[in-house]
């Protein structure tokens, strides 16, 4: 996995030698072809959430039939695709494309010294630039290169990296101009082309030595851009892929180690759910189990790189043409919703082969004959325009797929299913699961299976008294917060039925791992109690005997205490929804305190709830003592510094009338007392934005960027007062390279911007 401490020191070292010359006065300004306007540098997780969506230009530079008729500038053409002209991406970009991903391959066009061919390298210029021209993001890649996917990949190394780096320092200096819209993308599947485990861990795989050897091919692809000098020699975004890009294996994800560079995105393809996708499954509809199997994918992709500060590109998906157009565009509601809301831009893969003879691989959305989309397949694109049209649904938001929330009794409340705790590994035989556990659909009938564990999401399969019929249902529901998956019976009878029959035969089942998975406990629970959560702040109801009041509280917070007034208003006895709200004034802290009120031993969650442009919340939940009260204290370092006042919300309660009456047992209520922070020595000015030089709204490198160059070449870069201010976040004595080493340390989350100014930093 991404060492993220080497990288964060490796970052900080860079600017520490920056430190060191400044300090010296050994400064040397920057010509035309180094100079970056630092206000256009952006983070690599601005790069992905910029990219939005994509789409591939497949089977047409990518071409590998290298044949007498096909050879040269012609390989194009070899699957029958007409070579691309400014109007096909004129096309692409009038759809709502904002990215295109340009496979190619390269071994076709090198001689024997690896040279690339300079008519072959103008043409995939040529098509760079038709992207370019109208403002999008390009990924250019080394694409179906025979000399990397090979039977002995494994053994292979020495060979393959000498022409990986060839290739790759070629290519970086035939763009080294090209700003952060271009993305190289290190190789695309490699793998062990034509043993059993090509595209899966077979038991025969050498697991370490082909991760092994992926991890070193991406860090010799990352050093050998680095090398070449550029304007965007360090900006620059390279994606490395894992193990054959599989980004429906959480082993192989997990076993990615990315090389230490802030500008590295993890590169992922998931045709998911594969058996609707591609493979024999049922394509008329895109049932809930397929929705569910989606989730389950998607969501691992962001456990294993989104949560780690690790950006992610989705460089190939699409669902195959089985005449299916209204599964396929529910399909696609799903995917960019999930993968917008995750935080990660999807890439669509067309190859427009329309009527294929393998129907699993007609992946047809553009007409490249008329640069016009068939109607079906525009559809499907539609779909997915409509997700990313929609402000509901907010990239990257932490309430991820839908607004709904399940509660549960707590799980040492229901029945213990003994003997199925364990560390689990679906990559090592013998280990994929726990021992199998004798069960009859009637003990659960009604309720839910509870799996309480740590690591990848688990699954149930259940099989008969013959060890047969086996059938795998996944969570409908995860409690990230307590590591607790929920199973329905409702799920596990359809899916067995669909399979098997009658539920009666159902005898036993197995938690099965997803990737590596830790089971502390599994218990038969009550039900699931749906709760609805608001997606926009809502007036707190309490109720009366009389009826129902609004309740409008309105608190400062600070480190030093708050002060609060209050107001009493009648609303209609029809109004059905209860969210407890108080107003907050935020004032830099990292964390905030409250006590919420409420019935002796209930549970009680909800969010700390603000607005940056587009609604957002940090969630917290805990149960009441037997006093009455609840103490928490939340960390509120995520929610960005230009956000001044936020609402702490509570959103449900186990007592309350699953959110539908009027009537709660006791109405919660929730007070701030003194947060228990102190500010920074340092004297903090109320109307500085500290850290953002560039006056953007944000704080990010490109802040870091100006200041080094406003101080290696003053002249060319003046700052206004105002600006130099914020700039000085450290040791409040004037912009020094203290202060752009302080900005990096708050881009790679080692300092917050709450914590600014600050009088001294560590490095």
């Amino acid at each position: 996995m991404f060492n993220k401490t080497k990288n964060i020191k490796r970052v900080v070292s860079l600017s520490v030698a920056a430190v060191c010359m400044m300090s010296a006065l050994n400064f040397a300004p920057l010509n035309d072809k180094q100079s970056v306007d630092a206000a256009d540098i952006m983070t690599a997780f601005e790069i992905t959430q910029d990219m939005k969506i994509g789409w591939n230009y497949g089977n047409s530079l990518d071409a590998t039939k290298y044949m007498a008729d096909h050879a040269g500038l012609e390989t194009e053409t070899a699957w029958g695709n007409p070579k691309a002209t400014q109007a096909t991406f004129d096309a692409v970009k009038a759809k709502g494309f904002n990215t295109v991903r340009l496979p190619t391959t390269w071994y076709q066009h090198l001689d024997e010294n690896n040279n690339i061919d300079p008519e072959w390298m103008a043409r995939v210029r040529e098509v760079v630039d038709y992207c370019y021209k109208n403002d999008m993001y390009v990924i250019l890649n080394i694409h179906h290169e025979e000399w990397i996917n090979r039977p002995d990949f494994d053994t292979a190394y020495e060979e393959m990296s000498v022409k990986l780096k060839a290739v790759w320092k070629q290519i970086a200096e035939e763009f080294k101009d090209y700003d952060q819209h271009l993305i190289f993308e290190g190789m695309n599947e490699p793998r062990a082309a034509g043993q059993e485990y090509e595209w899966w861990l077979a038991p025969s795989a050498p697991k370490e030595k082909l991760f092994e050897v992926i991890n070193k091919l991406n860090q010799d692809f990352v050093d050998t851009v680095r090398s070449v000098e550029s304007p965007y020699k360090d900006t620059r975004l390279l994606s490395c892929p894992p193990y054959c890009a599989s980004g429906s294996d959480i082993n192989m994800m997990s076993a990615l180690e990315l090389p230490n560079d802030p500008y590295v995105a993890a590169s992922v393809h998931a045709y998911s759910p594969y058996n609707f996708c591609m493979g024999d499954g049922d394509h008329s509809t895109f049932s809930e189990t397929y929705a569910t199997e989606l989730e389950g994918i998607l969501k691992n992709i962001r456990k294993t790189f989104i949560d780690n500060n690790i950006p992610v590109i989705l460089g190939e998906f699409s669902a195959s043409n089985y005449n299916n157009t209204e599964a396929r565009c529910e399909w696609a509601t799903t995917y960019i919703s999930l993968a917008k809301s995750y935080g990660f831009p999807c890439v669509l893969w067309d190859n427009d082969a329309r009527g294929n003879e393998d129907q699993s691989e007609a992946h047809d959305y553009l007409n490249r004959d008329t640069n016009t989309w068939y109607e079906d397949s525009g559809q499907v694109v539609d779909a997915m325009m409509a997700v990313l049209a929609d402000d509901s649904i907010v990239w990257g938001a932490k309430d991820f797929t839908t607004a709904k929330q399940y509660k549960h009794d707590d799980i040492s409340k229901g029945k213990e299913l003994t003997d199925v705790a364990g560390s689990y590994d679906s990559g090592v035989d013998g280990k994929e699961g726990s021992p199998a556990k004798i069960i009859k659909f009637s003990e659960f009938e009604g309720k839910d299976i509870a799996v309480k564990y740590t690591g990848g999401d688990p699954e149930l399969a259940f099989m008969d008294a013959e060890w047969g019929g086996w059938t795998t249902v996944k969570p409908y529901y995860v409690d990230e917060k307590n590591g607790i998956a929920y199973f329905s019976a409702d799920d596990i009878k359809t899916a067995w039925e669909s399979n098997n029959g009658s539920v009666s035969s159902l005898n036993s089942f197995i938690i099965r791992a997803t990737g590596k998975t830790t089971v502390v406990k599994a218990a038969i629970v009550d039900k699931g109690v749906l709760v609805e959560k608001p997606d926009k702040p809502i007036t707190s109801t309490t109720t009366s005997g009389t009826g129902t009041t609004t309740t409008t509280t309105q608190t400062t917070a600070s480190g030093s205490g708050s002060t609060t007034t209050t107001t009493t208003t009648a609303v209609p006895d029809d109004f059905k929804f209860e969210v407890v709200k108080l107003p907050v004034t935020l004032t830099g802290e990292k964390t905030i305190k409250f006590t919420v009120e409420g019935t002796p031993s209930a549970s009680v969650g909800g969010g700390i709830c603000y607005d940056d442009g587009e609604w957002a919340s940090v969630e917290w939940s805990g149960n009441i003592g037997k006093d009455g009260k609840l103490e928490m204290e939340v960390d509120i370092s995520t929610i960005p510094a230009s956000v001044k006042s936020a609402e702490i919300q509570i959103w449900w309660s186990n007592v309350w009338d699953n959110a539908t009456e009027t009537g709660i047992d006791k109405p919660a209520k929730v007070s701030v007392g003194s947060s228990g922070n102190t500010n920074p020595t340092t004297s903090k000015n109320p109307d500085i934005n500290y850290g953002d030089v560039n006056e953007d709204g944000k704080v990010s490198l490109a802040d870091a960027v100006l200041i080094m160059q406003a101080l290696s070449n003053p002249d060319e870069y003046k700052l206004s007062e105002k600006v130099a201010k914020a700039g000085d976040v450290v040791g409040n004595d004037g912009l020094t390279a203290k202060d752009a080493v302080a900005i990096q340390m708050i881009d790679l989350q080692l300092l917050s911007v709450s914590d600014l100014p600050v009088d001294d930093i560590n490095f």
